[in-house]
Order: structure tokens, then C-alpha cells, then sequence
């Protein structure tokens, strides 16, 4: 379905380089982004999570939860956000929040009910009901172990819905996020059938299909209170004894969609379906793959307050070599313009390809090279970062820890940026990258696969290197054919750079797509 817009556009087109020819900077002042009207049919969306920045973020969901719903208010939807009223939100929001009811719920196979409260905050154009329960949501963190989150979501699940009926607010589309919403398109066509409610569609996403939400049959049935009929082979039922709540959401959902084309067809085969590959299989016709994308008022070149030096596209190329010598200094590495920086932002675990990482440091390191690693995670990555950091010292520097400023700085100050992972649904870090100015060297893989396309020395096109079989002699050839070109062929590395900060890596294209996607279901 095409969308039909308005376009206002403000600032000067930049024109495109003569081929072979590197862009130079040659003006001062950026070029505004096109804003952009739409006037496609209005949409009510229910997004339904466990997480959202700025009030609560463990991961890329809660980046979703936040970014999404606010492109898509601009797409002309209405939309509400549901999430949970943990007790370590910050209080600079939970005293702004208002009460908006409450209102008693059963919950259990035996009947048992609980208060349901809801809170309501509103922000950018977005609103954001939070269902109040000190018992389930009483801790320090969102999440603490399966024991505590399988009744925690299923109640949440049952909320959600339930708090849509008390506020008489029936959206379109209920569009819910991973396992810990899974729940929500079973009640909808189980106990909420004949509600109101009944009549919107569901979408669930899944942004990481490792985690599945499965416990035992007789525990998940009777905190969710479903009948027995849905706990059967095609639907909840996991083996022989456990229940899987994502499981049964996919089931039950109109739509699946996962963040990207090629993790959508990756997880529907057994290496990367997480033993629900033949399911995902089955539902295929419904499953569909959307990149996410960057939000713009937070990583922005131009007006990022964590850089050394503001740049654009116009003046990166300077720019970037004053960002990597404050970087350097900064964490006493050798000050040397002249040295290939390579910057590793991630969980130190395996999915992300450390271990590939950690065989092949020796023969990248030599008197032209620089690592920068920023993250926190296994014991054994963690140990090793911190061996090659005094192996190395002045050229390998080693932050255990995560530091939002300074991953800003990283991004800003690299020269590549290292994404060798196992796998990945989307992946953020190579956008960012890119946005930044900042060549991504990355694997083959879901997103990751999506939005890097190989650079061609034959063509001098692409935005970044790639391989393809998990193997840690292919990484070292990616990172030797980047750091061939950036030494023997600067003027191409440049074109990169520059290309890569002219793509839109902005939520606008996917909020596009999912409009378009809830047009389709509702038309």
C-alpha cells in the first residue's frame, strides 16, 4: 500500500560526488532534514512491552518502545504505550504520572484476583499508561528470574488488555514485544472474545527468539488462568511437560514480524530457530521482517553534546580525526592520526563473536593499529580484554563497563567498528556506526546482513566489510581488506564515510513500513 504525503523540504540538496572522486567538505552549515506530513488513514495502536526508554532499558526493545510509537505519531496514528510501573523508574517520571483507576482482576485457575492501577504520562505525542502492582513490579530490576517473571508477565499480560476495556480504549492493532507480551494475543482470543476488544488485530514482534518465556504446564496455567484447550502441541504446549509463551503467541497473532528480512528467514531454520524453527515454519505466511531504525534526536553528529567536536557531512572528514585524537588522549592511547582505530561496543558474550575477537588480537595488532573495546559481560571476555590492554599498552584500551558518553565518543572517534556476531535480529551499534561516520566490519547475519552492503573494489561501492561463515580467519581478512583500503586507497574510505552519513538510517522508513503493515490488517 503506498502512503500518500506532503513533503516540505527546508536547506540545499547536497549534490552528488563526480564518480571516483571523494566528497570534500565545502560548506559549513548542515542540511535540515525533510519533514514530512502524512495524510494516510488515522490508526489506533496498542504497543504492549516490558520496557521503554527513558523510564525503564535493558536492551534494543526498550529503544523500540520508545522510538517507534514516536515516528509513528507522525505517521498519523494514535498510539498508547502499556508497560509496567516498576518501582526503579526514576521518580523525576513517576511523579508526574496521574492516576487514571483501578480496578480489581482475577487472574488464577483458582480465582485468585489482583488490584490493577493505572498511571498515565504523557510525552512527545504518545501516551503511556503503566499498570501498578507493588507486588509484581515491587522489585530493583524488571527482570530477576523465570520463577518471579512467568507470573509477573502473565499477570501483566491479562492487565494490559484488562486496562484497555477499563479505559473504554480500543485500538486497531495491539502490537505487542517478545515473550513477556506473548500472552496477549491468547487472552484476546480466549477470555477476551467477547469484549470489545475482540475486534482489534495483533502483531507480535520478536526481537530476540532466544528467550521464549517456557516453564512448566501446570505453573503457567495456573497464573494465567487460560483453559485447557490452548495448551496443546500447536499453540502453548513445549515437549512434553513445559508451557512456552512466546510459543503461543505466535500462534494466536495475525501478524508476526521480526527487525529484519534475513533474521526472519534465518529463524524459521534449525541453527537459529531456537527449536521453534519447524512452528515459525508453519506460520510463515504470516511472518514478515522490518529493520529497525536509529532515533535522530539522540544520535545526531551535529548537535550530540557527548562529542568532542560537533561535525556533518560536510566537514567529517576533518572533523573525525579531531574526535579520534581527543579519544586517544583521553584513554592513553598513542596520539597518532595516522593509526587504523577500531572500536568494539557490545555485551561481552558469545552471541557476539568475541570469541572470533579474542583468537585473532595478535595478528591484528601492529604499530599501524588500535583497539577500543567499551562493555561488560562474561567473566572470560572481560579477563582477556584486560590481558590484551596491558599486552598492548598505548595501542589496546579496555573499558569494562558501559558508559553511554563514551560510547558516543567511540562512535565519533573510530574508524571502524567491529559487529563479528554469532547472530543478530538487527543490530543498532553498525547503524550508529554508519550514521557517525564510522565503517562497519561485520558478519553476514540478520540485520547486520540487511543494512551492510560489502564494499566492491572493482565498482568502489558498498558501505562497509563483510564475511560470511562464522570463522575467525574470514574476520581477519574483513579487517585487513578495511584497513588495505584505509591505508592504500584513502580517497575510497572517504566515499564510504561520507556515504554511509548520507543514508537514512532514521525510524521514519520503518514507521513506514509498519503503518503500511497496519493499513493492511484494518483496511
Amino acid at each position: 500500500m503506498t502512503q500518500k504525503k506532503t513533503k516540505k523540504t527546508t536547506g540545499r540538496k547536497k549534490a552528488p560526488a563526480k564518480k571516483n572522486t571523494p566528497k570534500v567538505p565545502t560548506e559549513a552549515t548542515i542540511v535540515e532534514e525533510s519533514t514530512e506530513v502524512y495524510t494516510t488513514p488515522r490508526r489506533s495502536i496498542a504497543f504492549i512491552g516490558s520496557e521503554c526508554y527513558p523510564f525503564v532499558k535493558t536492551g534494543g526493545l526498550g529503544d523500540v518502545m520508545y522510538a517507534l510509537p514516536k515516528a509513528l505519531v507522525k505517521q498519523n496514528c494514535d498510539v498508547k504505550v502499556i508497560l509496567p510501573r516498576y518501582k526503579c523508574i526514576p521518580w523525576k517520571y513517576q511523579e508526574k504520572m496521574i492516576y487514571k483507576g483501578a480496578f480489581d482482576m482475577n487472574l488464577c485457575a483458582d480465582g485468585r484476583s489482583y488490584y490493577v492501577g493505572i498511571m498515565e504520562y504523557v510525552w512527545d505525542g504518545v501516551v503511556y499508561d503503566f499498570i501498578d502492582n507493588e507486588e509484581f513490579f515491587g522489585g530493583e530490576k524488571p527482570y530477576i528470574n523465570l520463577i518471579d517473571d512467568i507470573p509477573k508477565f502473565c499477570y501483566f499480560a491479562k492487565a494490559a488488555l484488562a486496562a484497555l476495556n477499563y479505559m473504554d480504549w480500543i485500538p486497531d492493532i495491539i502490537h505487542c514485544h517478545d515473550w513477556q507480551a506473548a500472552l496477549v494475543p491468547v487472552y484476546l482470543r480466549t477470555l477476551f472474545e467477547g469484549t470489545r476488544l475482540s475486534s482489534a488485530k495483533t502483531i507480535l514482534t520478536i526481537h530476540n527468539l532466544r528467550f521464549q518465556g517456557i516453564y512448566n504446564i501446570p505453573t503457567i496455567q495456573y497464573w494465567s488462568g487460560l483453559p485447557d484447550y490452548v495448551f496443546n502441541k500447536d499453540a502453548l504446549k513445549e515437549g512434553y511437560e513445559d508451557a512456552n509463551m512466546l510459543k503461543g503467541g505466535l500462534t494466536y497473532s495475525n501478524v508476526i514480524t521480526t527487525v529484519s528480512n534475513t533474521y526472519a528467514g534465518e529463524i524459521q531454520t534449525p541453527y537459529y530457530g531456537e527449536k521453534l524453527d519447524a512452528h515459525l515454519r508453519y506460520h510463515s505466511n504470516k511472518l514478515r521482517g522490518i529493520v529497525n531504525g536509529i532515533d535522530y534526536d539522540i544520535w545526531n553528529t551535529y548537535t550530540d553534546s557527548r562529542l568532542y567536536a560537533n561535525y556533518d557531512i560536510t566537514n567529517v572528514l576533518d572533523k573525525k580525526k579531531e574526535n579520534k585524537r581527543n579519544l586517544q588522549e583521553e584513554l592513553g592511547l598513542v596520539q597518532d592520526d595516522h593509526k587504523f582505530v577500531i572500536g568494539l561496543i557490545s555485551r561481552l558474550t558469545d552471541q557476539k563473536g568475541l570469541d572470533l575477537v579474542n583468537a585473532i588480537i595478535p595478528e591484528i595488532m601492529d604499530e599501524h593499529t588500535q583497539i577500543v573495546v567499551l562493555g561488560t559481560g562474561d567473566a572470560v571476555y572481560e579477563d582477556s580484554f584486560r590481558y590484551y590492554e596491558n599486552a598492548y599498552k598505548g595501542n589496546i584500551c579496555s573499558n569494562i563497563m558501559y558508559d553511554e558518553t563514551r560510547a558516543h565518543k567511540i562512535y565519533a572517534g573510530a574508524d571502524a567498528l567491529l559487529v563479528p556476531s554469532q547472530f543478530e535480529p538487527c543490530g543498532l551499534t553498525q547503524l550508529i556506526a554508519m550514521h557517525y561516520g564510522t565503517v562497519p566490519i561485520v558478519r553476514e547475519t540478520g540485520g547486520l546482513k540487511d543494512t551492510v552492503e560489502p564494499y566492491n573494489m572493482f565498482s568502489n561501492t558498498g558501505n562497509g566489510f563483510t564475511f560470511d561463515n562464522y570463522d575467525a580467519g574470514l574476520l581477519l581478512d574483513a579487517i585487513n581488506r578495511a584497513k588495505t583500503l584505509y591505508f592504500t586507497n584513502r580517497w575510497c574510505w572517504d566515499e564510504i564515510v561520507q556515504r554511509d552519513m548520507d543514508k537514512n538510517f532514521s525510524w521514519d522508513n520503518s514507521a513506514k513500513q509498519y503503518k503500511d503493515l497496519y493499513l493492511e490488517l484494518t483496511w
